[in-house]
């Protein structure tokens, strides 16, 4: 009867598992769902729910890094407050970011998550107020690459990362970034990892834009209309799609005579 009891509470507990694995499974499905429509809140709800069940869970949590990146980026920003909030917000992408990589140290999305979440941190303070940040930015977004985990789409979104990072860097002046440990920025670099970062995932708008206005800056002219069109035919993936196509769009005009 002893034997019966132990072999009934563990195939229970095996069961036990099993069904918050497939909870977990079809709550991560639906969070992606919304997130596909750029609807965050709802994505936030879902994500934290799955949070709740399985908190060491590094899928959920870099997810969870990512909606508050897409939530911080919406928010606005006319006031101080509302600047503190977006700020606060962006943090807590970081948190979560931090908490994905200690649960999954050797997967590319986690580091590859805390690189966009410290990329926003830099850009909201300025590049030259926190360079060490940005050098953080660097190494991890070169350690998902690394790691070649995540399929096309991460590795294509990593080497995009390292391409806009290179280029936002060096767009500053080079013996100020030099003084900052910044003097590694090259946009040539940029201009190599944006196209590998096409040739991997050639399904995102901002690639295109962000490689176009590299190439616009060593006077490639051609190659960046081809981008700027090409960019403008791509089917909406991301919530800034709409704005990035609207960039592109201006950038032709701007360039039209070069």
């Amino acid at each position: 009867m002893k034997k019966i009891s132990l072999y009934a509470i563990t195939a229970l507990f095996l069961f036990s598992l099993q069904l918050k694995a497939q909870i977990v499974d079809q709550l991560i499905e639906e969070g992606d769902k919304y997130y596909s429509q750029f609807n965050n809140e709802k994505a936030l709800e879902v994500f934290t729910k799955a949070e709740k069940i399985d908190p060491d869970n590094w899928e959920i949590l870099w997810r969870l890094s990512r909606t508050f990146v897409d939530i911080g980026d919406r928010m606005p920003t006319s006031t101080d407050e509302q600047e503190d909030a977006q700020l606060a917000t962006f943090q807590k992408a970081l948190e979560y970011a931090d908490k994905a990589i200690k649960q999954g140290p050797n997967q590319s999305a986690t580091y590859l998550r805390r690189a966009i979440a410290n990329g926003k941190i830099a850009l909201f303070k300025g590049v030259f107020s926190v360079a060490g940040v940005v050098n953080s930015v660097r190494a991890d977004v070169e350690k998902a690459i690394q790691l070649n985990s995540g399929g096309n789409f991460v590795q294509g979104v990593a080497h995009y990362v390292l391409a806009r990072t290179h280029a936002k860097t060096s767009d500053k002046w080079k013996p100020a970034r030099a003084i900052l440990g910044l003097g590694w920025a090259d946009n040539e670099v940029a201009i190599k990892e944006y196209k590998k970062a096409i040739e991997l995932y050639p399904n995102y708008v901002m690639f295109y834009v962000d490689y176009a206005h590299s190439l616009i800056r060593e006077d490639e002219y051609k190659t960046a209309r081809e981008m700027l069109n090409k960019a403008l035919t791509i089917t909406d993936a991301h919530q800034d799609d709409e704005k990035r196509k609207a960039e592109a769009k201006q950038t032709l005009i701007d360039i039209k005579d070069e």
